[in-house]
């Protein structure tokens, strides 16, 4: 039995996975504040997983957490996950020593990205596309590349981060200092700022106003496909993956999102016969809702790292 968690700002999601990676038990929380917060968090959905039926019979046997932050490879010490309060925080030393397991820790996007790999492959009966990318769309914007089965982070760790590749020089300003990032345009804190709205689900108040027919809400719903066929784009082109698979909490709106992303694609593909050969569109696929895809990625991660252990200590 293997255990993965997706720490969220708000929420953590666990999961337990049996020898075949299928999910044989789930449960969330809400997420405590702080270092200590995420530890309390992460077991007592421990204590509470160990008491399910069919799961209390057999051992853990591996943990893996995936949560926002930066953790660097072949480390537990997750640090900068601002949203949880946590400027350092070695998870190896704070649960794995609680546990008496080793874990293995990765940012939350990565950890979602070989959660989504598997799921494709599952909902292709064992058929295993060699590549895959994951595509957040959340408060922020990222990606996750996955290929035959192991996630590519590139030589520095950040791979995937096209967030910030700017794709209109004369376009909106972006917190990190650029202008006309993908993020800018798609991102969701950024969605809600050049709103300016007050509201509980700022992204969904444009979407609303769009079709109401607010030019100011046309125009930024315009903007997030722009965006989101920028970023898609720019992944097929960079790593020729077989699918982009997007997730992240703007993806609640479902088809009303995809579907000027997709208009957006064919758009382009029109004037460029390259672009058409490529077919983007059926590329792009979405998460369904509520998929514990990061959770199930963590553990994912948790097993390799125990059997790599096992293999060479």
């Amino acid at each position: 039995m293997r255990l993965g968690f997706d720490v969220g700002g708000t929420k953590t999601d666990a999961v337990v996975t049996d020898g075949a990676g299928r999910i044989v038990a789930r449960t969330r929380r809400p997420t405590a504040w702080g270092p200590q917060g995420v530890v309390d968090t992460v077991l007592g959905l421990v204590d509470e997983l160990a008491e399910v039926p069919g799961v209390a019979a057999s051992p853990f046997t591996s943990i893996g957490i995936g949560m926002p932050g930066q953790v660097a490879p072949g480390t537990s010490i997750v640090t900068h996950a601002v949203n949880l309060g946590v400027d350092e925080l070695d998870l190896g030393a704070a649960v794995g020593a609680r546990l008496g397991m080793p874990v293995a820790a990765e940012n939350d996007v990565k950890a979602a990205a070989l959660g989504a790999h598997a799921l494709s492959r599952q909902s292709r009966g064992g058929d295993a596309r060699s590549t895959v990318a994951y595509l957040n769309l959340g408060t922020g914007v990222a990606a996750g590349l996955v290929c035959r089965g192991r996630l590519w982070r590139g030589a520095h760790g950040t791979a995937g981060e096209v967030g910030h590749i700017s794709v209109a020089p004369d376009g909106p300003l972006c917190k990190c200092g650029q202008r006309g990032c993908i993020e800018a345009f798609c991102g969701g804190a950024a969605i809600a700022e050049r709103w300016g709205r007050p509201g509980a689900l700022p992204v969904r108040d444009v979407f609303d106003a769009a079709d109401a027919g607010d030019p100011d809400a046309v125009a930024l719903r315009g903007g997030l496909a722009y965006g989101v066929a920028a970023a898609v784009r720019v992944i097929v082109l960079s790593g020729d993956v077989d699918a982009v698979v997007i997730g992240g909490g703007i993806t609640a709106l479902g088809g009303r999102m995809i579907g000027p992303v997709v208009a957006e694609l064919e758009a382009s593909a029109a004037a460029s016969p390259f672009l058409r050969s490529l077919r983007l569109p059926e590329r792009v696929e979405l998460l369904p809702p509520g998929s514990p895809a990061a959770a199930l990625g963590a553990s994912i991660l948790g097993a390799s790292n125990a059997e790599e252990i096992i293999t060479h200590g």
